[in-house]
C-alpha cells in the first residue's frame, strides 16, 4: 500500500531486488520466494535514487537530505553523508567498475569519495563564468572516465574525471528545454569508453547522439507518445521505455541503427587471385552501375560508380565454430593477430572475453564466495607478501573459489603462481578473474594433475620429446648437467611465463595461446627454451640453470612466437601435443563444470592425512597447552607451599623476635616511666621558677616601655621645640633676606621712578612754568580750604585720597586698554602670525618651553622699540589731560565754595585755626607724595601745582604729623612696587592681568 520511489537490480544474489517505498524504508525482496528479506529505515525523507556496487555487496540510498551506504549481505548501515539543509544531495552513486562514489549537490559541487576510505579524493572545478547550469540528472561511462551533467537547460556538461577538466559543453536543439534522463548506449566495441548518449528531454522525446562527433543518430517517442522514463540493456542490444499512456515499449537497437553496434573494420585483407575465382565471381557478383555509356573510361560527362556485393560462401559449420560472443570471428582475429603481433590493448579484455567465451555466473561465484576464505589459504599472506592489502584480498577470494570448486586446488602449492598474473590484470573483476583462471586450468592445463602431487610428467615427457626432435644438441646439453624438464619447462609452465616476461610480453603471448589450440601453450615453452640456446649452451651448473628459468632474460618475444607457430606446423603428428589435448571448451552457463581429472584418492588421502595432522597437531597443541598448563599449576602450587612454608618460619621467628622485643620494650618503659615522673617534677619546679621569671620580666618590661615612652615624648618635644626655632629663625632669616631684596628692587625702582621722573620734569617744565601763577592762586585756594576743613573732613580727606589713587589707577589702566586698542588696530597682521607661531609651537613642541621664553622677550624688546611712536601719541592724548583740567578746576572751584560755607559754620566754633593749619599741612603732604607717583600721562597739573605751593608754604607741621605722613609714604610706595612686581611677574608667566583682554595679551 505504499507507492515505489526507486528501484535497484543487480544485487549479489540476483533474485534479490530493492524498492524503495514512499514512507521513507528501504525493502529488499526475492523474486523466487517472493518474500520480504530485508527492511532498512533511516531516511526521513523519500529516497529518490538507489547505486549499487559492481560487486551487488553494497549500496546507496539517496535523498534530499542525506546519502546512506548499505551492506547488502548484512542490511546494516555503514555511513551516512549529511549536508546542510540550505545545500541538498541530487545524486550520489557508484563509478562503474571502480571504488569510487560520486556525491553532486545542488549548489553544482561534485564530489569524488574512496569507497575504503570514504575519504574525499577530489572535487570537480566550479565551471566558468556564463556556463554554470543547475545540475539535475547524470551519467558516466562504463570505464568511469566521462562524466555528463544536465539539467533545466539545453546545455550538457562533459566531464574528463581522470583530468577533473570540464572537456566540453554540447548544446542540444533549440526543442530541447530541459533535461530529464540521461544514460549512456553501451556498445560491445569501445571497451567501456561509451561514444552514444541518450538524451530524455522534456517533451518526452529521447535522442541519442555522439558525443565525438556531436551529430543526432536516432530518436525514439514522439509528441504523441511520449516517453516517462527508459533503461537501457547492460549489452547495448535493447532500450525499454514506458510511456505516457502506460504502455511498455521495447526497442532493438540494431534495429534503429546500424553503425552504433558496428564491429571495427579487419586489419587483415587477403588479396585473391582474380582469374582462379572469375567464373565464382561471375555467379556471386552484381555490378551496380550508374550512368548512360558502356564504355566508362572514355566517358566526359558523368562519373560512373561500381560497386561490387561479395556473398560469402562459408558453410553453417564454419560459421558456428568461428562465430564468438559480441560478434566477433575468430578466423579475423586470428589474422588480425598474425599481422600485428597482439590485439590492440583498448580492445584486449573484450577480445579475451570473446575468445574464452565467459559465462558470467554471478550466481554461481557468489555461492563459491559466500563460503569464506579456505583454510588452505588462510595464511597466504605469510607465503606471498603482498605490498597491496586490496591485491592480496582479491588473491585469497580467488584461490578460496577455486578450493571451493575443486578440491585439488587448495592442495595444489603452485596454483598461486598460476593465479596471480590474471587476478592482477582483473583485480577490478573478480568474476571475470575467478572466469579466466578456470578457463586456463580446464583448457591449457589438460592433464597436468593426473600425477598429483608430482609435476604433469606425462606433458614434461611430451615437451621432451619435441626438444629432441626439433634440438637434439640442446637436450644432450641439458641431460650432460643432469637438467631434467622439472627445471627447464616446468616453471615456465607453473607461473605461466610470468617470472620471466615483462607485463607487454606476457599480454602480448597469451594473446597468441588464447587465439590457438592449447597445445600453442606447450609449444611456446619449447619455442622459449630454442630461442635461449645460445645462453643455455654456455651454462654447466645446476644453478645456472634454475636461475636462468625464474628470471628475466635478453630475449625477443616476437622471436619465439614465430618459433612456436613454425614448432605447430613443423612437429610430427606422433609427437604432436594437439592429438593428446583435447581442444578449447569454454565453461558452462549457470553452473561452473565439475573439476575431477586428478588422482582422487589422492588429493582425498592428502586431505585427509592433512585433516588428520592437523587434528592431531590440534590434538598436540591442545594436550601440550594442557600439560604446560599442569606443570604452570604444579610450579604455581610448589611455589605457594615454598612461600607458605617460607612464611610460617618468618612468622615464627617474627613472633619470637617480638616477645623479646616487647619484654625489653617493657623494661624499658618502666625506666623511662620513672624517668619520666622525676622530669615531670623537674619540669613543674621549673615551670614554677619560669612564670615567677616571667612576672619578674614583664613588670621589668612594663617599666621600661613607660620610661621609653617617656623619653620619647621628651626627645619629640624637644625635637618639635628645637625645629620650631630652627623654622623660626629660617623665617626671620627669609623675612630679612625678603626685607633684604625688597629694599634693594625698592631703591632700583625709586631710581628708575626717579630718572623717569626727570624725564618727565624737563618735558613738562615749559608747561609747568607757563601755569605756575595759576597754579599758584590754585595752590592758595587749596590751602584756605584745606585749613578750613582741617579737622572736621579729616576721613573725608582720607578717603578723597583714596579714591584719587583709584582714580590714578584707572588712569593707568585706561592708558593700557588704550595702548592694547591701539596695536590691535595697527597690527592685525603681525599678530595673526604671531597666533599661527605660537600656536604650531604649543602644538609641536611643548617640551620647547625656553624658545617660547626667549620669543616673548624679543616681543618684549619689539615693544619697548614702540614706545617712541606711543610718546607722539600720548601727545595727542593730552589734549584730552587738558580738558580734565578744566573738569577738576570746576571741581575745586565747586569745594571751595562748599568749604568757604562750612568755614562760615565753623568760625563759632573753637580750635578753627589749628585744624586748618593741620589740614593744610597734611595737603601739602599729599602734594609730595603725588610728586613721588610713576610716570604717568595723566597727573593733574593742579596736583603738581598744589604740590609746589605746599611745598613752599611756611605753615608750620607738628612732629606727629610729618611722621604720619612719612608712614603714608612709605605705604603708597610699597603699594607701588607690589603693583609692578605683580605685573612683571604675569608677563613673564605668559598670563594677562586680569583687567587686560587675552587678544591684546598675546599681541
Amino acid at each position: 500500500m505504499q507507492a515505489c520511489t526507486a528501484l535497484a537490480f543487480n544485487l549479489r544474489r540476483k533474485t534479490e531486488f530493492l524498492v524503495a517505498l514512499a514512507d521513507y524504508s528501504v525493502k529488499c525482496f526475492d523474486t523466487e520466494t517472493k518474500e520480504l528479506v530485508s527492511w532498512m529505515r533511516g531516511h526521513d525523507s523519500s529516497v529518490s535514487s538507489i547505486s549499487v556496487h559492481g560487486s551487488g555487496r553494497y549500496a546507496i540510498t539517496t535523498s534530499t537530505d542525506t546519502a546512506q551506504l548499505w551492506d547488502l549481505d548484512t542490511f546494516q548501515r555503514k555511513r551516512k553523508l549529511n549536508v546542510r539543509q540550505s545545500v541538498g544531495i541530487q545524486q550520489v552513486f557508484f563509478l562503474p567498475l571502480s571504488n569510487t562514489i560520486l556525491s553532486c549537490f545542488k549548489d553544482n559541487s561534485v564530489f569524488a569519495w574512496e569507497f575504503d576510505t570514504l575519504h574525499c579524493k577530489y572535487q570537480l572545478p566550479t565551471p566558468v563564468e556564463g556556463s554554470a547550469l543547475h545540475y539535475k540528472v547524470f551519467a558516466v561511462t562504463r570505464d568511469g572516465r566521462i562524466f555528463v551533467a544536465g539539467g533545466k537547460s539545453n546545455r550538457l556538461h562533459l566531464w574528463c574525471l581522470e583530468s577533473k577538466q570540464l572537456v566540453r559543453i554540447i548544446q542540444m536543439p533549440t526543442k530541447v528545454r530541459a533535461v530529464r534522463h540521461l544514460e549512456f548506449l553501451p556498445d560491445s566495441f569501445d571497451g567501456g569508453s561509451n561514444q552514444v548518449l541518450g538524451v530524455l528531454s522534456q517533451d518526452n522525446i529521447m535522442r541519442f547522439i555522439s558525443i565525438e562527433t556531436y551529430k543526432l543518430l536516432f530518436v525514439i517517442g514522439s509528441h504523441e507518445e511520449g516517453i516517462s522514463a527508459a533503461a537501457i540493456s547492460p549489452n547495448g542490444r535493447y532500450i525499454a521505455s514506458v510511456m505516457e499512456n502506460g504502455s511498455l515499449n521495447l526497442y532493438s537497437v540494431q534495429a534503429l541503427t546500424q553503425e552504433v553496434n558496428k564491429p571495427p573494420p579487419p586489419l587483415f585483407k587477403v588479396v585473391e587471385d582474380w582469374p582462379k575465382c572469375k567464373s565464382e565471381a561471375n555467379k556471386l557478383t552484381t555490378r551496380v552501375t550508374s550512368g548512360r555509356s558502356e564504355r566508362p573510361w572514355k566517358s566526359k560527362g558523368s562519373k560512373i560508380q561500381t560497386r561490387l556485393l561479395k556473398v560469402r560462401m562459408n558453410t553453417p559449420l564454419e560459421n558456428k565454430e568461428n562465430e564468438l560472443p559480441g560478434g566477433l570471428n575468430k578466423k579475423r582475429l586470428q589474422a588480425l593477430l598474425k599481422g600485428y603481433g597482439e590485439y590492440p590493448a583498448k580492445y584486449r579484455m573484450f577480445v579475451w572475453r570473446s575468445l574464452l567465451q565467459l559465462p558470467e555466473n554471478h550466481l554461481a561465484f557468489s555461492s563459491l564466495i559466500d563460503k569464506g576464505t579456505h583454510s588452505a589459504f588462510v595464511n597466504i599472506q605469510n607465503e606471498y607478501p603482498i605490498k597491496s592489502r586490496k591485491l592480496l584480498r582479491v588473491l585469497q577470494r580467488t584461490l578460496s573459489a577455486l578450493a571451493h570448486w575443486s578440491a585439488i586446488f587448495g592442495e595444489t602449492p603452485y596454483i598461486p603462481l598460476l593465479a596471480f598474473p590474471f587476478v592482477k590484470l582483473f583485480q577490478n573483476n573478480q568474476l571475470i578473474c575467478f572466469e579466466v583462471v578456470a578457463t586456463v586450468v580446464v583448457n591449457f592445463c589438460q592433464h597436468w594433475f593426473e600425477y598429483f602431487p608430482n609435476p604433469p610428467v606425462n606433458i614434461l615427457s611430451m615437451m621432451e620429446n619435441i626438444l629432441a626432435h626439433h634440438d637434439k644438441e640442446l637436450l644432450q646439453h641439458l641431460i650432460k648437467y643432469s637438467v631434467t624438464s622439472q627445471v627447464y619447462a616446468w616453471p615456465l609452465l607453473e607461473t605461466l611465463f610470468s617470472e620471466v616476461l615483462t607485463r607487454e610480453e606476457w599480454l602480448k603471448v597469451f594473446d597468441n595461446i588464447f587465439s590457438n589450440h592449447p597445445s600453442y601453450f606447450l609449444m611456446i615453452v619449447i619455442a622459449y627454451i630454442i630461442c635461449s640456446r645460445a645462453p643455455l649452451l654456455l651454462c654447466n651448473q645446476s644453478q645456472d640453470f634454475e636461475y636462468f628459468f625464474h628470471h628475466r632474460n635478453n630475449l625477443d618475444i616476437n622471436t619465439v612466437i614465430k618459433q612456436a607457430y613454425h614448432l605447430m606446423e613443423t612437429t610430427p603428428p606422433d609427437i604432436h601435443p594437439q592429438h593428446v589435448l583435447d581442444d578449447f571448451v569454454p565453461l558452462t552457463k549457470g553452473q561452473y563444470p565439475t573439476f575431477n581429472k586428478y588422482p582422487k584418492f589422492v588429493v582425498d588421502y592428502q586431505t585427509q592425512e592433512r585433516e588428520r595432522i592437523r587434528q592431531d597437531e590440534i590434538e598436540y597443541l591442545r594436550e601440550r597447552q594442557l600439560v604446560h598448563e599442569l606443570e604452570a599449576k604444579a610450579q604455581e602450587q610448589k611455589a605457594e607451599d615454598e612461600a607458605f612454608y617460607r612464611k610460617q618460619e618468618l612468622l615464627r621467628e617474627a613472633e619470637e623476635q617480638r616477645r623479646k622485643m616487647l619484654l625489653e620494650e617493657e623494661e624499658k618503659l618502666a625506666e623511662r616511666r620513672q624517668r619520666l615522673a622525676a622530669v615531670k617534677r623537674e619540669l613543674k619546679v621549673k615551670e614554677l621558677q619560669f612564670l615567677d621569671a616571667s612576672r619578674r620580666r614583664f613588670l621589668k618590661y612594663q617599666q621600661d616601655q613607660r620610661q621609653m615612652e617617656l623619653k620619647r615624648l621628651d626627645n619629640e618635644i624637644a625635637r618639635k621645640a628645637s625645629m620650631r626655632e630652627q623654622e623660626t629663625a629660617a623665617a626671620v632669616q627669609d623675612i630679612e633676606v625678603r626685607q633684604m631684596e625688597l629694599e634693594s628692587q625698592r631703591q632700583l625702582f625709586e631710581q628708575h621712578l626717579i630718572k623717569d621722573q626727570e624725564t618727565v620734569t624737563q618735558e613738562m617744565r615749559e608747561e609747568i612754568d607757563d601755569r605756575q601763577r595759576k597754579a599758584d592762586l590754585e595752590d592758595h585756594v587749596v590751602q584756605r580750604w584745606i585749613e578750613t576743613d582741617r579737622e572736621e573732613r579729616q576721613k573725608a580727606q582720607m578717603v578723597a585720597e583714596e579714591n584719587l589713587a583709584k582714580a590714578e589707577q584707572k588712569c593707568i589702566d585706561n592708558e593700557w586698554r588704550l595702548q592694547a586698542l591701539h596695536k590691535l588696530r595697527h597690527d592685525d597682521q603681525e599678530r595673526e602670525k604671531r597666533y599661527e607661531e605660537i600656536a604650531k609651537l604649543l602644538h609641536d613642541n611643548r617640551v620647547k618651553e625656553a624658545e617660547l621664553l626667549k620669543a616673548m622677550r624679543e616681543a618684549e624688546e619689539k615693544k619697548w622699540e614702540e614706545a617712541a611712536w606711543r610718546k607722539a601719541q600720548l601727545e595727542e592724548e593730552q589734549k584730552a589731560a587738558a580738558a580734565a583740567d578744566e573738569h577738576r578746576k570746576q571741581f575745586l572751584e565747586d569745594e571751595m565754595n562748599d568749604a568757604l560755607e562750612l568755614a562760615e559754620k565753623l568760625q563759632r566754633e573753637d580750635g578753627y585755626f589749628e585744624r586748618m593749619c593741620d589740614a593744610k599741612g597734611r595737603r601739602t603732604e599729599r602734594g609730595a607724595e603725588l610728586q613721588q607717583v610713576p610716570k604717568s600721562g595723566n597727573i593733574c597739573l593742579n596736583d603738581l601745582s598744589a604740590s609746589e605751593s605746599s611745598s613752599h608754604s611756611n605753615v608750620p607741621m607738628s612732629l606727629d604729623r610729618r611722621r604720619e605722613v612719612a608712614g603714608r609714604e612709605r605705604e603708597l610706595m610699597a603699594e607701588v612696587r607690589r603693583l609692578r612686581q605683580k605685573l612683571t611677574a604675569q608677563a613673564r608667566s605668559g598670563r594677562p592681568p586680569a583687567h587686560v583682554s587675552p587678544t591684546a595679551w598675546m599681541a
